[in-house]
């Protein structure tokens, strides 16, 4: 554990990325609050939290909801940075795409707001996606932070149940880049790709979920893979830090450390795993999906970041992850 580093708050303390970035501030010396959606009669199960080293002593856990944007205040106060991670995941399409970004947005500005008002907070970093990059009708190899998702074209192609999130990524960055211009606050974004490798929370991660279909046998999810950019979970949290921490840090930076074409992960996959029955190359030649540009974080390498992990630590470390959890 190093010196304290002064306290900072996370939202969305039980997702997976808020969850794995609470653990490396506390082993950076920071002190964290964070907060969790009320659960059915307050009964969410923290314990994944709270028994991480050094959490008795340096974590408090604060209720707070994107419905109730004013929730958050409590939990900024006194904080000198917050790392937004929070953000609505709704892949079973109970709720109206409208719903969700209006939450997103009103929750976002609640807690940017909370920002300003603490006079404490020095820098806000937000938590976006790479769909808030690479979906429009641009014909490009390869998309850098200049680019941006185009809401109607996201609409159009109909991607498979994540149409709400990705619309309300890009809306709400957007006008979280723009509140904070607008207002003199110090954010920063971080754009990660699919997120693979190690998870602590309990739930299995979406991310984590979809880039193992091919172990998992999941051939409805193979549309996913055409073209898909990785980075591993800690590269993510330590990126995070890194930008909270680099003076010269502005605007947007993209976190990815590959591209891998599906017939490229088969070969990968069938080598490395040969205990799963990876489909063959031969096998993909009909998926049909949309083909996403590969993104570079020449911004992110060009500030001094460098990337840890790649694909063998990203895949052993989900899958072992995934044995002890259950899920395969």
């Amino acid at each position: 554990m190093e010196a304290d580093k002064g306290k900072v708050c996370v939202t969305g303390g039980t997702g997976f990325v808020a969850s794995w970035l609470i653990m490396r501030l506390l082993q950076h010396g920071y002190s964290a609050h964070t907060t969790v959606r009320p659960g059915p009669e307050h009964k969410r199960d923290v314990s994944f939290l709270t028994s991480l080293p050094g959490a008795s002593k340096k974590l408090q856990i604060f209720q707070a909801d994107l419905s109730i944007p004013e929730s958050f205040e409590s939990a900024i106060k006194g904080c000198i940075g917050v790392f937004h991670v929070a953000t609505p995941v709704d892949f079973e399409n109970k709720e109206p795409e409208e719903v969700i970004v209006k939450r997103t947005i009103d929750g976002t500005l609640g807690i940017l707001k909370a920002c300003l008002n603490s006079k404490t907070v020095k820098r806000v970093v937000y938590t976006s996606s790479a769909s808030t990059i690479v979906f429009s009708d641009k014909v490009v190899d390869t998309m850098d932070e200049g680019f941006w998702s185009n809401v109607d074209y996201i609409k159009s192609i109909n991607y498979f149940t994540f149409g709400p999130y990705m619309i309300s990524k890009t809306s709400t960055e957007k006008i979280a880049l723009e509140f904070a211009e607008e207002h003199g606050l110090d954010l920063v974004t971080v754009i990660p790709s699919f997120i693979v490798g190690p998870f602590i929370c309990p739930k299995f991660p979406g991310s984590v979920h979809t880039s193992m279909a091919m172990i998992l046998g999941e051939r409805e999810q193979y549309g996913l893979l055409l073209n898909l950019s990785m980075v591993h979970t800690d590269d993510v949290a330590r990126a995070h830090i890194f930008l909270f921490e680099y003076p010269e840090a502005r605007g947007r930076y993209i976190c990815s450390s590959h591209t891998i074409t599906i017939e490229e992960l088969s070969k990968f996959l069938s080598a490395k795993y040969p205990q799963f029955p990876i489909p063959t190359v031969e096998s993909l030649k009909g998926i049909e999906g949309y083909k996403t540009p590969g993104v570079s974080p020449k911004k992110l390498l060009d500030s001094g970041f460098e990337f840890k992990y790649g694909l063998d630590e990203m895949f052993d470390e989900a899958i072992q992850c995934c044995k002890e959890k259950g899920y395969l």
